[in-house]
């Protein structure tokens, strides 16, 4: 499950580029929360307590528990990071976009594919592991959110693949990528043409006959 925390937060009244520029000197960082029962909210959070909660994320998948302090008092809405933007140069966090959630409402979001085990097509026989999609998208309760999906891949042989449709996937969880397209391949090991091969020890000698003929002209 993906790793749920506590985030605190406060009320953005203020937008405009100079007010960004205010906000971040103070060390704040700009934000939004939105969801499809709620109007987009403008919010503020700690650059150091964002910063620290994405460096000890093992995934991309977070549920933060973001507690808003309002006139009224703190209310918390569980939301997902949807979106980090970082500073092209520095990698200063400038932005972030919350998804608001419920506990009883499926979520439609996209996780990492990681693969585990030596493939026996590489270990055996030289093959290549090559793995060509890198996220797959899925439904499931938050309660249910893996951080990524993690797939055996030692039982892949030379010219073997693996499907989305086979993909072992956890409880509560359901994949909706095309269920045809293909996760991970074991390729045939790459053999080096013998010609090319010639070819590229004769080139050396064929610009050292060159040059000593030139040099022959030049002594002329």
């Amino acid at each position: 499950m993906a790793k749920q925390v506590k985030l605190s937060a406060h009320p953005r009244t203020h937008v405009g580029r100079n007010c960004v520029k205010q906000l971040r000197s103070r060390g704040a960082v700009p934000a939004n929360i939105y969801g499809p029962k709620n109007e987009p909210a403008n919010i503020e959070i700690s650059a150091k307590d964002i910063k620290r909660l994405l460096a000890h994320a093992s995934g991309e998948n977070i549920l933060v528990e973001l507690e808003i302090s309002e006139e009224k008092g703190t209310k918390t809405h569980l939301s997902l990071i949807q979106e980090v933007q970082h500073h092209p140069v520095r990698g200063d966090i400038l932005h972030v976009d919350f998804l608001e959630v419920s506990m009883n409402e499926l979520l439609h979001t996209e996780v990492p594919l990681e693969s585990f085990g030596d493939a026996d097509g590489v270990k055996n026989y030289g093959g290549l592991l090559e793995q060509l999609i890198r996220h797959i998208s899925i439904e499931c309760l938050p309660k249910n959110l893996p951080e990524s999906i993690r797939v055996d891949v030692s039982s892949l042989g030379i010219g073997h693949a693996l499907h989305v449709r086979d993909l072992v996937m956890p409880t509560g969880v359901v994949a909706t990528s095309d269920p045809d397209l293909t996760v991970f391949l074991v390729a045939e090991p790459k053999v080096e043409d013998p010609s090319k091969s010639d070819q590229l020890q004769q080139a050396p000698e064929v610009i050292r006959e060159k040059k000593s003929a030139a040099e022959g002209e030049a002594k002329k």
